[in-house]
C-alpha cells in the first residue's frame, strides 16, 4: 500500500525531527490551521501500517473532545489517503483504534484526577511512541509519565527510537518554559525540537483559516491562535512576570537564617503546606494532607529542632484552625490575612494596602520579578501548583481611589478550582522582611517595593 504524502514544510521538518534517533520530544504548533492534528494522525497511520503490531497513543485532556476533533480528522486522514475498508476499526468500548495487522493505537483521557495524582492508571501500558495533543490543556505529569510508557513495545524489531510528539497553541505553561523559550534563546537541549507552524505555513488550508482567524474579537485569543504570540499578555493587573515565576526555581540568592512558613488546612480539606527557608531561598517544602491541629504542632515542633528554627522565625496562618496552632507554639507570628499593614516608623511613610496580605503579595511580587528569592524544588506538580497560583496575583480595581488589595482568595479559587496554598505559604515569609524594614531607624527607612 502506498501512501501519497503532501507534508508541508514544516510538517516535513517534524517528519525529519520524528526519524532523528538523537530527538525524543517533538513539539509543533504555536498557531491555529498549522496542520498539527493533522500530522498527529498521519505519522500514527503510517506506522501502523509500516509494522504490524506497532503500538501507540494519542492523548488529550478530555476522552470526549479526542473523539469529537482529533478522530473526526483521522477519519479524513484515511480518507485522503484511501486506507481500504476493513484496514482498521475503531473498539469504542475500550478507545482504541484497531487493525488488521495488529497495531493498534490508544485514545487517552490525560485529565488529572485529583484521586489519582500520579496518573498510575496509566503505569502498566506499553508503547513503541506516542502523541500527545493540545498539550497547553495537559498537566506535565502526564507527559512524564508517559515518557516511561514508550520504547516497551518492539522498538529494537521496528528499529524505531521512543519519540513523543506534542502539539499545542501559545499558552504560559511548560510548553513554553520547556519548548518556545529554550527555543527562542537558542538552548533547547538538542534531544528536543520545535517546530512552529502557523496559519500561513499550511498551503492547504491556509485561505479559509485566515479567513476565519481575521474575524476573532478577543485579542490575547486572536495573537495567540493566529500570530502565534507566546509573550502576549492583555491583563495590565498581573503583579508578577510570568518569565520571573519560571526563574524562581533556579534563581541564586545569598544565604540568611532560616525561617518557617506554614499555610495550615482546615481539617479534611486543602492541605497544609510548609516552607523551611535559608534567607530568602526555599529549601524544603512539606504537604501534610488530612490530620489534626495536634499533629501538625508536633512536625511544626520537629521541623524547628531538627533544623534550629527559632519560634520567633515561624509564620503561621493564623485564620481558622491555624488559630490553634499558633496557640500550641507560643513564640510563633500568627498571620492575620485582614489585619492592618505594618506601618514604618513614626509613620512617616503611609501604607496604602487594604491589609496585611495585600501588603506581603506586593512585597513578594517585587521580590519575584527582582530576582531576589529562589525555590528549591524538583517536584514538578508542586512547581506546576505554584507556578498556576502566582499568576493569579494580580491588582483589583488598580483604577479606583481605594487602597491597594489584590483579587481576593475566593476569586482566584474560583479561578484555578483550589486554594493557593503554595502561593499564600511563600506570601507569608514577607512578614520577617517588613518588620525588618519597621525596626529600622526613621531616617534610614525606605521603602523596598514599588507602588504599581
Amino acid at each position: 500500500m502506498e501512501l501519497n504524502l503532501r507534508p508541508t514544510i514544516k510538517q516535513h521538518q517534524v517528519y525529519q525531527a520524528l526519524n532523528d534517533p538523537s530527538v525524543t520530544d517533538v513539539f509543533f504548533g504555536g498557531g491555529a490551521g498549522g496542520g498539527k492534528t493533522w500530522l498527529i494522525c498521519e505519522s500514527r497511520l503510517i506506522n501502523a501500517l509500516r509494522f504490524p503490531g506497532y503500538r501507540s497513543y494519542i492523548a488529550r485532556e478530555e476522552l470526549k473532545r479526542l473523539m469529537q476533533s482529533t478522530y473526526i480528522t483521522w477519519n479524513k486522514v484515511c480518507a485522503h489517503h484511501r486506507i481500504p475498508e476493513g484496514t482498521w476499526k475503531l473498539n469504542g468500548q475500550y478507545n482504541y483504534i484497531e487493525f488488521e495487522n495488529g497495531s493498534r493505537i490508544d485514545l487517552l483521557d490525560a485529565k488529572f484526577e485529583p484521586r489519582d495524582p500520579l496518573y498510575e492508571r496509566f503505569g502498566s501500558l506499553e508503547y513503541t511512541d506516542g502523541a500527545i495533543e493540545e498539550a497547553g490543556e495537559i498537566h506535565p505529569l502526564f507527559r512524564d509519565v508517559m515518557k516511561s510508557r514508550i520504547g516497551r513495545h518492539k522498538n529494537d524489531e521496528f528499529n524505531l527510537h521512543p519519540s513523543t510528539l506534542i502539539t499545542g497553541n501559545p499558552k504560559k505553561n511548560w510548553t513554553y518554559s520547556e519548548f518556545y523559550k529554550p527555543w527562542k534563546n537558542k538552548t533547547l537541549p538538542e534531544n528536543k525540537v520545535f517546530v512552529q507552524a502557523l496559519y500561513n505555513d499550511n498551503e492547504h488550508t491556509a485561505k479559509i483559516y485566515g479567513e476565519q482567524l481575521a474575524q476573532l474579537t478577543d485579542k490575547k485569543l486572536k495573537q495567540r491562535l493566529m500570530l502565534g504570540n507566546w509573550e502576549y499578555e492583555d491583563d495590565p493587573n498581573t503583579l508578577i512576570e510570568y518569565d520571573a515565576i519560571i526563574d524562581l526555581f533556579t534563581n541564586t540568592v545569598d544565604d540568611g537564617d532560616k525561617y518557617i512558613s506554614a499555610d495550615i488546612a482546615r481539617y479534611g480539606q486543602d492541605s497544609t503546606v510548609v516552607y523551611l527557608w535559608k534567607g530568602l531561598k526555599v529549601i524544603k517544602i512539606s504537604v501534610w494532607t488530612k490530620q489534626g491541629v495536634d499533629q501538625t504542632i508536633e512536625k511544626l515542633k520537629k521541623l524547628a529542632a531538627d533544623e534550629q528554627v527559632p519560634y520567633s522565625h515561624i509564620v503561621v496562618d493564623e485564620d481558622g484552625i491555624g488559630g490553634g496552632v499558633v496557640d500550641g507554639m507560643r513564640g510563633v507570628k500568627g498571620f492575620i490575612a485582614n489585619s492592618s499593614p505594618i506601618d514604618p516608623p513614626s509613620s512617616l511613610i503611609e501604607q496604602n494596602y487594604r491589609n496585611l496580605k495585600t501588603q506581603c503579595y506586593y512585597l513578594l511580587s517585587d521580590c519575584i520579578n527582582d530576582h531576589k528569592i529562589a525555590v528549591d524544588c524538583q517536584d514538578i506538580v508542586i512547581k506546576d501548583l505554584l507556578t498556576e497560583e502566582l499568576e493569579q496575583v494580580k491588582s483589583k480595581d488598580p483604577d479606583k481611589d481605594t487602597k491597594m488589595q489584590i483579587v481576593p482568595k475566593d476569586e482566584v479559587k474560583e479561578i484555578i478550582g483550589r486554594s493557593p496554598d503554595y502561593s499564600d505559604t511563600l506570601m507569608m515569609r514577607m512578614i520577617f522582611e517588613l518588620k525588618k524594614v519597621s525596626s529600622e531607624p526613621a531616617k534610614q527607612w525606605k521603602p523596598n517595593f514599588k507602588k504599581r
